[in-house]
């Protein structure tokens, strides 16, 4: 059987307040698990950012970008990683 996959992008937000070392880990932790389901096409960090209200009492967020091509499967896995990832504060996945 044929697998399906799809063209998505996700963005999440790390919490910028902690140590630049652990913002670094939990990207490159996220990256990881991308490329070992999926086929990364574009890959984008975009810095520590003010977000446009605070969570969880954070002002600052560390936002990073990835497009890529997977099952719609692995959606949902990634989703459920990101949930129950300290340091994440927000995460959306858009099929493209």
């Amino acid at each position: 059987m044929e697998k399906i996959v799809h063209d998505y992008e996700t963005m999440f937000i790390v919490d910028a307040t902690l140590e630049e070392d652990a913002v670094r880990a939990i990207a490159d932790k996220f990256k990881a698990l991308i490329e070992a389901n999926g086929e990364i096409a574009e890959y984008s960090e975009w810095g520590k950012r003010r977000l446009a209200y605070p969570i969880n009492d954070v002002n600052d967020g560390f936002y990073v970008l990835v497009n890529y091509k997977a099952e719609a499967a692995f959606v949902a896995e990634l989703d459920r990683n990101f949930n129950i990832t300290d340091g994440i504060l927000r995460s959306m996945t858009i099929k493209a």
